[in-house]
């Protein structure tokens, strides 16, 4: 059996230590850089919220952007009241008083001749020659009735057409009378309509003439096929 060599085990022994240290040492660098890495990555979450507000804040300012839209807009609401002004007072105008008679009763209406001379002339014109009598009306919605169409599908008229007449006084609204025409303005002819709720997206392109005085009742019950027994001029 060799003897070992003193100093040969010694050198051995300081190598050992070297390399332990060695190893000690990065040992302590690896934990040292998770720590630092999990320190740094603490800290960024703080900066992400903060970032991601940031990024938000932009809507908020859009959002006043849209309320500065809407007080722009509040000028043509101060203008209506102006337009109101100059409005006459229907009560005040001349009329034609005009029965209706349907199969589900009568209504009464009243015309503008002053307002709206072209149209209540051809209307009142076509009821002197009793062309409204047996007709039926042909349409009937949840806005609307209309009808005095002789051919009673909406195709047809009287034997001549008027001019497009509006007037800023009379508004589509509910109970109005007013005439249905085509595409083209000047194509009224004999039919009617008359509103059973507003439909202010009418005005100024067709001529209301008049407005229901009673009978509401019964113009909320018409339906499609019901007939104009009888349309006359009260005198």
């Amino acid at each position: 059996m060799k003897n070992q060599d003193p100093i040969k085990k010694k050198e051995n022994s300081n190598d050992f230590q070297k390399k332990a240290n060695i190893i000690l040492i990065i040992v302590t660098g690896i934990i040292f850089c998770v720590i630092a890495l999990g320190v740094y990555l603490m800290l960024q979450k703080p900066v992400e919220k903060s970032e991601k507000k940031a990024v938000e804040t932009p809507q908020i300012n859009k959002q006043s952007t849209s309320n500065s839209s809407k007080a722009a807009e509040s000028p043509k609401t101060e203008e209506k009241p102006k337009v109101e002004a100059n409005q006459v007072d229907l009560s005040k105008q001349k009329t034609i008083m005009v029965d209706i008679k349907t199969t589900k009763g009568d209504i009464e209406v009243a015309l503008y001749p002053d307002l709206m001379p072209i149209t209540v002339d051809n209307f009142i014109q076509l009821v002197k020659k009793n062309f409204y009598n047996g007709l039926t009306f042909h349409r009937v919605e949840n806005w609307v009735i209309q009808g005095g169409d002789p051919n009673g599908n909406g195709t047809g008229g009287s034997d001549k057409t008027i001019k497009l007449e509006t007037n800023s006084n009379l508004k589509n609204v509910r109970g109005a009378i007013a005439m249905a025409r085509s595409t083209e303005p000047d194509s009224a002819s004999s039919q009617f309509y008359i509103l059973k709720t507003d439909a202010s997206w009418l005005d100024n392109d067709y001529a209301v003439f008049g407005k229901v005085l009673s009978g509401m009742d019964v113009v909320d019950k018409i339906a499609i096929g019901d007939k104009m027994t009888e349309i006359k001029e009260k005198k």
